[in-house]
């Protein structure tokens, strides 16, 4: 246990793993219990499809189990943290952190590529709602870089490089 990986979560991902966790064991166990029950009902098990459907559930249910509960014994809380909170602004990207984007090179139209992302663990993950893992390749290389830098982002289609606008913390909303 003492090389597992830490799961970084925000204060609303650890609560959203806590309750998913708490639904499993408990209504979704009762409920595959039994629709295993009535499928046993249905008479020979070994061509039954409901009882193979009901079992397979079970196992990933299991399975999911037993990824919660590691994850809840091995997790830091991100996006609390306020050292370094300078008038609403961070001094460099950290997990957690809100932060606003611009490519340095403007499209073929003149306009500028902006996007504004929080960057989280990985269980957190979800681009199209601009949250992004520090393990990504933009988010590990904007972590650790100030406001005005400009980092570097190897991608299949060459490096891109992006400013950083701002880093503020999660929650804070940019206008």
């Amino acid at each position: 246990m003492a090389n597992e990986k830490t799961n970084y979560l925000t204060r609303q991902g650890l609560i959203d793993a806590q309750q998913k966790l708490n639904y499993l064991k408990t209504t979704k166990r009762e409920q595959i219990a039994e629709r295993i029950r009535i499928a046993r009902e249905f008479g020979d098990i070994s061509e039954n499809a409901e009882y193979e459907s009901a079992k397979a559930e079970q196992g990933f249910v299991e399975g999911t189990i037993s990824e919660l509960e590691r994850v809840l014994q091995n997790y830091t809380i991100i996006g609390e943290d306020a050292e370094g909170n300078v008038g609403g602004q961070l001094k460099e990207v950290n997990l957690g952190a809100l932060v606003t984007i611009v490519n340095t090179e403007k499209d073929e139209n003149g306009n500028e590529e902006r996007y504004s992302l929080e960057i989280v663990g990985t269980r957190e993950t979800n681009p199209q709602n601009g949250r992004i893992s520090n393990d990504c390749p933009l988010g590990a290389a904007l972590l650790g870089h100030g406001l005005g830098d400009i980092v570097d982002v190897k991608t299949p289609s060459g490096i891109i490089s992006w400013k950083i606008e701002s880093i503020q913390p999660a929650g804070v909303k940019i206008a």
